[in-house]
């Protein structure tokens, strides 16, 4: 009579990013009532994530993608230059889809919100193990909205960082070094691709999308 060797169950090793201790802490605390996780690393910026995962390469990454001293998307991005076959989930409380965008062409793997973290976040790290993509309903909800995007220019942009700031026409033209008539054409075509009635209007959608963030 022979008896059957017990299968030894694969361990995924992850790596968490977020310039917030808590929410690090939150998630090693989840991924340690998981036999089948390994948490080998936390780091609390970009470059830190980089330097990390070039050191220990993670099967799974968790991504915030708003962080100092270099953002989630830009890590994303130089890890996929050290792995091309690295396997990413960006981690995020913004939701707008620009970030989307931005971090889907960095070269994330998926998408997970962090109000779904504790009810989510094991799932989510299978499936990318395994592979496969993840874009929870409630993204792809937001890119429908705005599908198809039309994009600003990055001059344009640039003009709406400025408004933001409460900035007339001749004053913007002043630190751009371009003629105010120049500037209102700008404003008139971003309000366009917004959708938006006024530069006030124009200020809070791209807000909420994304396009800017408070930190500008």
């Amino acid at each position: 009579m022979t008896t059957a060797t017990p299968t030894t169950q694969q361990t995924i090793t992850v790596m968490c990013v977020d310039d917030h201790p808590l929410v690090r802490k939150g998630i090693a605390s989840i991924l340690a009532t998981e036999a089948s996780f390994k948490l080998v690393g936390e780091a609390g910026n970009g470059q830190e994530a980089v330097d990390m995962f070039r050191e220990l390469h993670p099967d799974v990454v968790l991504m915030d993608l708003r962080m100092p001293e270099m953002d989630g998307i830009e890590a994303t991005r130089q890890i996929r230059q050290i792995n091309p076959d690295a396997k990413i989930i960006a981690l995020t409380s913004y939701d707008g889809d620009q970030d989307i965008y931005r971090a889907i062409e960095a070269g994330v793997r998926g998408y997970i919100l962090k109000e779904m973290v504790h009810t989510k976040v094991i799932d989510a790290i299978q499936t990318v193990y395994a592979g496969k993509r993840l874009m929870p309903q409630e993204v792809a909800e937001r890119l429908s909205e705005y599908f198809p995007q039309v994009a600003l220019t990055p001059r344009e942009i640039e003009v709406l960082k400025y408004v933001a700031r409460g900035m007339a026409n001749k004053e913007i033209a002043h630190q751009l070094g371009t003629a105010s008539g120049t500037v209102k054409m700008h404003v008139q075509n971003i309000l366009a691709k917004l959708g938006a009635a006024d530069r006030t209007h124009a200020v809070t959608i791209a807000l909420e999308r994304g396009i800017l963030h408070l930190d500008f």
